[in-house]
């Protein structure tokens, strides 16, 4: 056994292991009472996840981007919230990671995660931008020696104030064009928030994300010096759709296995009798299927496509392949929670049975908003008209 593929079996042991122990003990009461999940993140903390992906030589885990899509998934299966904070994280660390130049200051800072287990959110939504996230309003600029400052104000940060630093996105300068963004890294201390609203969801209520206005000061170095744009189609975008596909893969697998377990039960109480329920059961398992399979390719096809130089990552037929895979998958979650829901009826409907699918069902229709479908779609539309292929 290679020295990779025993370090993401530990790595992902001891995530099944946080999971049955941690997130799933405390799911139901992070969503009814819309807190942070504090006792999953600091299981994780305290396992040194927060810095897995982090490589070896800088103090991390090391452990592969497949790793880190099978843990989502199997936290997903527990507590949906712990499995999108714990995504949302990964996703600015593969960020910071994949765009590294050695010797910066970022080189230093994933030393600091390692370490110190600091959590990491991100605030690229933007107020007046449409939820575009391609495009800022907010811009970066100077105050003097060397040192920046920003003001944005975003209708979403996720665990913001549960956060130790912010990834954020702004313009490169007050006179750069709306695309024209970098990734700005703040730390606890560096910046503040503001709350603008309010956090009472239908679903995902743990991950705590209220509107804030974000201002913050920051030395220069603090700016990754990829362009965002470059950042966001090599990296944040795919990585995005594919921790969350994998997620959203998970709560509608626990949806399914309470469905089966409800049936299972009957047949217990029932021998020898035809169940209905049981091929309605069958039915589900079929969607779930192709909710796995277009998880696991959309795994491979980014795999495959980052092993070389990741150009393929900006051609536009790779980029409508991502989008797809977080439409496809935003749309079918939830219907696998519904037909769970079908199969056990009112024992499922109700929140105190042990074949509870509200909390699943509300969790994956938030699926379809994170970066609206809607707006894929029109981002989709745009390059199927200029696409040579797809």
């Amino acid at each position: 056994m290679s020295v990779a593929v025993s370090r993401d079996q530990e790595f992902l042991q001891g995530i099944a292991r946080i999971a049955v122990d941690a997130a799933a003990p405390n799911a139901d009461e992070v969503d009814r009472e819309a807190r942070f999940p504090v006792e999953s993140i600091t299981a994780l903390r305290e396992a040194q996840a927060l810095s897995a992906f982090v490589p070896s030589e800088l103090g991390g885990g090391g452990v592969s981007f497949e790793a880190i899509a099978a843990a989502c998934f199997e936290l997903g299966r527990s507590c949906g919230a712990s499995a999108m904070v714990f995504a949302m994280h990964q996703i600015q660390v593969a960020t910071i990671v994949r765009h590294l130049e050695p010797d910066s200051w970022f080189e230093h800072y994933l030393r600091d995660i390692a370490s110190e287990q600091r959590l990491i959110a991100s605030v690229t939504s933007e107020v007046g931008t449409g939820g575009d996230m391609s495009r800022s309003i907010a811009a970066v600029e100077p105050v003097g020696e060397g040192r920046w400052q920003f003001e944005k104000q975003a209708p979403t940060v996720s665990y913001g104030a549960h956060a130790d630093d912010l990834l954020t996105t702004l313009r490169r300068s007050p006179k750069a064009e709306p695309g024209d963004q970098v990734c700005v890294l703040t730390k606890r201390g560096q910046h503040e928030l503001q709350q603008t609203g309010t956090w009472d969801p239908l679903g995902m209520r743990g991950t705590c994300s209220p509107g804030n206005v974000v201002r913050a000061e920051l030395p220069l170095e603090q700016v990754l010096s990829t362009g965002f744009a470059t950042v966001m189609n090599e990296s944040m975008v795919p990585i995005s759709h594919i921790l969350w596909s994998h997620l959203w893969l998970g709560i509608a697998t626990d949806a399914f296995d309470r469905a089966r377990a409800f049936v299972r039960a009957a047949a217990k109480r029932k021998p020898g009798e035809p169940l209905p329920m049981a091929i309605r059961l069958s039915q589900l398992m079929s969607e779930l299927s192709l909710l796995r399979a277009e998880v696991s390719s959309g795994l491979a096809a980014f795999v495959a496509a980052s092993a070389g130089d990741r150009s393929e990552l900006s051609q536009m037929s790779t980029i409508l392949r991502f989008n797809n895979l977080k439409i496809a998958a935003s749309e079918q979650a939830p219907r696998v929670c519904t037909g769970a829901l079908g199969v056990c009826g009112i024992v499922g409907f109700k929140n105190d049975t042990p074949f509870s699918v509200g909390r699943h069902l509300r969790d994956t229709m938030s699926a379809c908003l994170m970066v609206a479908n809607e707006r894929i779609h029109e981002t989709n539309a745009s390059l199927l008209l200029i696409a040579k292929e797809v």
